[in-house]
């Protein structure tokens, strides 16, 4: 992210009116940054860091599609969307992350993400389709199944090379820490979040679009009906790439155009990020008024008597 110029602005505050009175507030704080690393506009402090969680999803599954494990066991762009979900555990997203296992030989007792509660299989848990693209990529290059989720394993060497080449930063300078599916995740400024989504989105590189183009043809895969990420991408038809990350994180690119935004709720809320997230693409003119209302109506409307209110807007700079 580029230095030497502000990097900071009012935060935006997300409230909960009852009847029109405030009952609760949310403070958020937002980027957007191109695929250069510029930041382009903020709201509160784009140096403000967190775990990315499962907004990483995208850029694990590089190590998928630059690896040639697609071309060696037959996958598609459904499997590459699965990979990049946090899904339901519905039917048809479960069959999809066992389609991947299969075509790898891989058996599905080799997951190391938890069973649910309530489940009886890993394959249930949402992070399942990340952790069988891990596996695939451990078979196709012959490296230990029972490990891949040690910071230290190829595979996880791998994801944290791309990710750090794409920021243009040294691999030993993240700070790292596991994610509650086991995985690594990393400890990013919201720039940085910003700009990986803008890189995402840039279409400057062969493996990044192909994972746009599955999350993008596939979205109901990338989350489930009713969900941000789907509805989002749905509506978009395609102009937009989206995956939430737990406490309160959404990351949003926008194709072909190498911008991303990064958002961040301070104390998790995953409804005020939601929020935040309709009003400040209203606010760019990422989505359209009839596409504007369409999810205020589902994410910002909180049944008969309350509904969210997004205060403040990004500072251009």
């Amino acid at each position: 992210m580029t230095r030497g110029k502000r990097t900071s602005a009012a935060e935006l505050e997300v409230r909960l009116l009852r009847e029109g009175i405030v009952e609760s507030k949310h403070s958020v704080q937002a980027a957007v940054c191109d695929n250069r690393g510029r930041l382009l506009s903020v709201a509160g402090s784009a140096e403000t860091a967190t775990f990315v969680r499962s907004a990483l999803k995208p850029f694990q599954a590089l190590a998928v599609t630059t690896t040639g494990t697609i071309e060696r066991y037959g996958l598609n762009d459904r499997d590459l969307a699965i990979m990049c979900s946090s899904h339901h555990g519905a039917i048809e997203q479960v069959r999809q992350v066992f389609n991947i296992l299969w075509r790898a030989d891989v058996d599905p007792s080799a997951l190391q993400c938890p069973i649910p509660a309530g489940k009886h299989s890993p394959l249930q848990h949402n992070c399942s389709g990340k952790h069988a693209g891990m596996l695939a990529v451990c078979q196709q290059r012959n490296l230990p199944l029972n490990s891949y989720l040690q910071r230290n394993h190829p595979v996880q060497k791998l994801i944290l090379d791309k990710t750090a080449e794409l920021l243009r930063m040294p691999a030993e300078e993240f700070i790292c820490a596991h994610d509650d599916c086991g995985a690594p995740t990393y400890f990013l400024q919201i720039g940085q979040m910003a700009t990986l989504y803008a890189q995402l989105a840039s279409g400057d590189s062969l493996d990044m679009e192909r994972i746009v183009r599955a999350m993008t043809h596939h979205p109901q895969l990338v989350a489930g009906e009713g969900e941000f990420d789907t509805e989002l991408m749905r509506l978009s038809d395609g102009e937009l790439v989206s995956k939430s990350g737990a406490e309160g994180v959404q990351c949003i690119g926008r194709v072909g155009e190498g911008l991303g935004l990064a958002i961040k709720v301070v104390d998790g809320a995953k409804r005020a990020k939601y929020a935040a997230a309709v009003q400040l693409l209203k606010q760019m003119g990422w989505i359209t008024p009839a596409v504007s209302e369409s999810l205020s109506e589902t994410f910002m409307a909180q049944g008969k008597f309350k509904r969210l209110d997004v205060m403040g807007e990004l500072a251009m700079l």
